[in-house]
């Protein structure tokens, strides 16, 4: 099959988090059973990134911007003339549909609350393309600019809903609220992530030199967007309220990963407030080798977010042989409870008490160890990259039925 996934970020601009890892990881999987898979996305910066030595990539200048080939995918990155936080405006992203979008089968949109997507979703239904959406986790807006939010359904996001030929949802959470939103269950497809291990890791104790953590120190790791959605602050209290009562014990928290809208500096307060600014730290964004030392130094990893539609980091850190702790309003959260870590309430005391359990019963953290490699072996790629390939035979099928059908009327 022809199939064309298109997506706001994409590699290399890991820094924009889980979605550009996704969906790389679909892309490479179906290229490896044969199929003929193209990225469009927007441009970030690539020519900056090309002209950096460290980052060992290639591409090449094509009618509708930078063009990469990487482990049998085609990237094309459009030219960005607009951008406000992760959004693009990308003007090329129509003569693209106009000269390209005829030579794919299917189209897979991920993302809600970008202009890309509404663009490629008018242009299927106009050349009568069946397209499947993902929102990734961004149906439900939850924090910033919730007016915006509401304008671009109005405008695009109701559409481009309702007309997809299915909605991929990531976990039962978010198959529910996608139900609970209006959209008929029978278009509604429930498609987990999965999480791709490194080919070799990195040296235990890498991490802990690199940022002054000792080796007996208890290390608490929250990595991902300091963002209000992830709850941060949520962390830190559940963490001075443990630290004080674990007085003698030497504990550190870290928090890896890109500041949004000023958080770390309100959270860097609020830790001297609550008299344990010299118990954290904040080490900026991880990637590679950096991001996986990190798990694998860590002696809890916790994602205390309000709503995570999955958590793809809850699951690397499992790959990594880390326990967690995550809330119940993480789409994961079945897949690892009392397996792999604790499922806990939104709250700081529920929290502190998970925190403490994990860290200092050796028992039940050993148990939560062991079972870290079993959940990672039901986290595969290979089953979510099938169920793509299987729906995508689907609506390329019908597709071919209709245009039959309407040949010979």
């Amino acid at each position: 099959m022809r199939i064309l996934n298109v997506t706001e970020t994409y590699a290399p601009f890991l820094e924009f988090g889980g979605p550009p890892v996704k969906v790389r990881a679909l892309s490479e999987g179906l290229a490896r059973r044969g199929h003929q898979v193209t990225v469009l996305t927007a441009d970030w910066g690539l020519e900056k990134r090309l002209q950096t030595q460290e980052e060992k990539i290639t591409a090449e200048r094509s009618p509708f911007g930078w063009r990469r080939n990487e482990n049998g995918v085609q990237a094309i990155y459009v030219p960005t003339w607009l951008r406000y936080r992760r959004v693009s405006w990308n003007p090329a992203v129509k003569r693209y549909c106009r000269a390209r979008l005829q030579n794919f089968d299917v189209v897979h949109i991920f993302g809600l609350y970008d202009l890309l997507g509404p663009a490629v979703a008018a242009a299927s239904r106009k050349r009568s393309r069946p397209y499947v959406l993902e929102p990734i986790g961004m149906f439900v807006p939850i924090v910033r600019n919730l007016w915006l939010k509401r304008m671009y359904h109005a405008l695009w996001g109701r559409r481009l809903l309702e007309e997809a030929s299915a909605v991929i949802a990531t976990s039962d959470q978010e198959a529910e609220e996608l139900v609970a939103g209006g959209l008929p269950p029978t278009r509604v497809v429930l498609r987990r992530n999965g999480v791709e291990v490194p080919a070799s890791w990195p040296e235990r104790g890498m991490f802990r030199r690199a940022h002054g953590v000792s080796p007996e120190a208890k290390l608490v790791l929250f990595l991902g967007r300091l963002s209000a959605k992830k709850s941060p602050d949520l962390l830190l209290r559940a963490f001075a309220e443990l630290s004080g009562r674990s007085t003698g014990i030497p504990m550190t928290l870290v928090f890896a990963g890109p500041d949004e809208s000023g958080v770390e500096a309100e959270l860097g307060q609020m830790a001297r407030q609550l008299g344990v600014l010299s118990k954290v730290q904040f080490v900026g964004p991880v990637f590679g080798e950096t991001k996986w030392a990190a798990y694998r130094d860590a002696d809890v990893f916790v994602l205390p977010s309000r709503h995570e539609n999955f958590g793809n980091t809850a699951a690397e850190a499992v790959a990594a042989g880390t326990p967690v702790i995550v809330t119940e309003q993480c789409g994961i959260a079945p897949l690892l409870a009392d397996e792999a870590g604790l499922v806990v309430r939104h709250d700081t005391t529920a929290l502190s008490r998970a925190l403490r359990r994990v860290l200092g019963e050796a028992e039940l953290r050993a148990r939560f160890v062991a079972g870290c490699a079993v959940v990672t072996s039901r986290l595969g790629w290979e089953e979510p990259v099938h169920r793509m390939e299987a729906l995508y035979a689907t609506l390329a099928s019908q597709q071919a039925v209709g245009a039959e059908s309407k040949g010979v009327e």
